[in-house]
């Protein structure tokens, strides 16, 4: 048996808008979508008292704003009353999206729930066993806290298992506002044993023990950016202190990138029957979840042009939702975005007297001429021997073979550029 099991939960942005997608989709999505933050949630309060675990930490950005709705607040506290009558505690710090001045109802959380101030404080998950494993943590007292807040969990009184709860950017992660920023050496020279950290959305585990430095990531997506099956870690601590992760999908609605290359595709029916396979197969690994997609159209050929007419881009979408929408569970594709060329043939383009003619005849004349492969070859020796790049490039030289595959790829990759910039000017 265990002897500590705890929920490492974050980001959850109760009440999140997904702006732009309610007024656009049937109702049956809206639906879905405007209770989808809330849903994860609930399923985070099944997952706790199904696995009888002995807390839930929430590590920040409970919330999706420092105006946090009544509503968000009223299923926020609903969630922990069902945990303290199941006999579970619940461990709460604040982020940048809910800090501590935000707005609040004027509403009591139950007895088994600990909700962090602004100062570094620790709490005992078992009261009657305080050295058994604490809770260490701290919130924003407003929304940008740039100061390392680590650095105020060094000088703490360990026990067998000490958990630090905070919301913070560890290890320079891009994408994010580098809000309470610190360093994995900052977390490791800490009496901690596990990181509970909130703040990225996407799940990793920057380190698995010694301490444990983990991020759930957030347990709903809300954007394109946000693919994937999303969740919370189970932990299950051994009696030695040392932490063992699951990671649990939690998410109601999944978003999924599509991308469909046309190449090769002759007609807009072969176009429509790839893009509804492509969007079939999605929905097949999803897990039983409905799926809210962006779709990408790359590559060159024939049907770029069609691709090019105003409303084509429109008219396939319409198809696709209109094919999924009502499916069980339900495809959603908010946007088409079209980045196709037209193929180009070098033989015509060498014709022209312009650019892209001149380019197309040079590589041309590079492929007939026997002894133009060796002498550019022997043009890339220098830069392979440099005595700064040699290091890496050593043993890289491309082969005669090699090289003419790479003058291929260049014009037809240069051809194609420059002369659809033309058409489309």
């Amino acid at each position: 048996m265990p002897s500590l099991t705890f929920v490492h939960a974050a980001d959850l942005h109760l009440d999140s808008p997904f702006v732009g997608m309610r007024n656009e989709a049937p109702e049956h999505v809206a639906d879905d979508l405007c209770r989808a933050t809330f849903d994860a949630y609930a399923n985070i309060i099944d997952l706790c008292i199904e696995e009888q675990v002995h807390a839930l930490l929430i590590a920040g950005d409970v919330y999706d704003g420092g105006d946090r709705s009544l509503r968000a607040q009223l299923k926020f506290g609903d969630g922990l009353q069902r945990l303290d009558d199941a006999g579970i505690r619940s461990f709460v710090c604040h982020g940048n999206h809910d800090p501590l001045d935000g707005w609040e109802a004027r509403l009591e959380l139950p007895a088994g729930c600990v909700r962090f101030g602004p100062e570094v404080e620790g709490v005992p998950i078992f009261p009657q066993e305080p050295e058994r494993a604490m809770v260490y943590g701290a919130s924003y007292p407003h929304h940008e806290v740039h100061q390392n807040l680590s650095l105020r969990f060094r000088e703490l009184p360990p026990s067998h298992f000490n958990i630090g709860l905070l919301h913070a950017d560890a290890g320079g992660n891009t994408g994010h506002n580098p809000y309470s920023p610190c360093s994995l050496a900052d977390l490791a020279n800490t009496p901690m044993d596990y990181w509970a950290l909130g703040h990225v959305h996407t799940r990793q585990v920057l380190r698995r023990d010694h301490p444990a430095v983990v991020y759930p990531g957030n347990p709903q997506g809300r954007s394109p950016d946000e693919t994937g099956a999303r969740g919370v870690y189970l932990v299950e601590v051994d009696d030695r202190g040392t932490p063992h992760l699951e990671f649990r999908p939690m998410d109601l609605v999944r978003w999924e990138t599509l991308e469909v290359d046309i190449e090769g595709l002759e007609a807009e029916q072969d176009l429509l029957d790839a893009i509804i396979g492509r969007a079939g197969s999605s929905l097949e690994r999803s897990g039983g979840r409905p799926l809210v997609t962006r779709l990408t159209l790359t590559g060159r050929g024939p049907l770029h042009s069609s691709l090019r007419r105003p409303d084509t881009a429109g008219a396939i979408l319409g198809n696709l939702n209109d094919h999924y929408a009502n499916a069980q569970p339900w495809l959603w594709c908010e946007r088409i975005l079209t980045e196709t060329a037209a193929r180009v043939d070098p033989e015509q383009v060498a014709q022209r007297e312009d650019f892209p003619g001149y380019l197309a005849r040079i590589a041309e004349e590079l492929r007939k001429d026997p002894d133009a492969i060796d002498e550019l070859r022997d043009a890339l020796r220098p830069l392979y021997a440099n005595s700064n790049a040699g290091p890496y490039l050593r043993g890289f030289l491309p082969s005669n073979a090699q090289l003419r595959e790479l003058l291929a790829a260049a014009e037809d990759e240069c051809l194609a550029a420059l002369v659809n910039e033309e058409d489309e000017g």
